[in-house]
């Protein structure tokens, strides 16, 4: 069971409270603690990529790491989504959060009971779902980055330009996870409507 895939998995799980802690430090001591924090879920981000490729490359997949690595990507986003509306307090960021976590206890919802089903395969993982998880990730690094307004680089001030962009990935992802939901409950309607069985 702890084969390399897993123990990334594991490590991912361990960085979450590790994340906040950094993300709650006093900012008066601590300045940088925004950029750490981006960075610990930059590199979760990295190791829920990592680990899919090793099991797969290594054929080390296990029933363990098939139920484990979306639990900890599904714990990941949601400690990310309610620690920056914490922060935010602003309705441009609250509703994105409740949109894509709603979503995600939906179609958590709706994937075991068609598993107990026997229909699975139905509800798999689409690659809308893919894009949506790459959006997802670069909007709450940049959400918990915090890129301070006189962030320069080579002359050009790039902190807002980065606000921009992770608003942009935010609504994006915001979209792609409306689209996601609305084809997985169709996919899956037919059975929850009782035609079929």
């Amino acid at each position: 069971m702890w084969n390399i895939p897993n123990i990334l998995t594991s490590f991912r799980i361990f960085l979450i409270p590790v994340m906040v802690v950094f993300y709650y430090l006093p900012g008066e001591t601590y300045e940088w603690k925004y950029f750490a924090t981006a960075f610990i879920f930059w590199f979760a981000a990295i190791t829920d990529a990592l680990d899919g490729y090793l099991a797969r490359k290594l054929d080390q997949s296990t029933p363990f790491g098939a139920f484990f690595d979306p639990v900890a990507d599904k714990v990941m986003v949601a400690v990310a989504f309610i620690i920056v509306v914490d922060d935010y307090t602003n309705v441009w960021v609250t509703v994105p959060a409740i949109i894509i976590v709603g979503r995600e206890l939906a179609i958590s919802a709706l994937r075991e009971w068609m598993a107990e089903m026997g229909n699975r395969a139905d509800v798999a993982v689409s690659m809308v779902g893919k894009f949506k998880t790459a959006a997802q990730m670069l909007a709450l690094i940049g959400l918990l980055w915090h890129p301070n307004e006189y962030w320069v680089f080579d002359g050009w001030l790039l902190g807002p330009l980065l606000d921009i962009a992770t608003y942009v990935f935010l609504y994006i992802a915001t979209a792609l996870t409306l689209w996601s939901l609305i084809s997985y409950f169709r996919a899956a309607w037919p059975y929850i409507s009782g035609k079929k069985v």
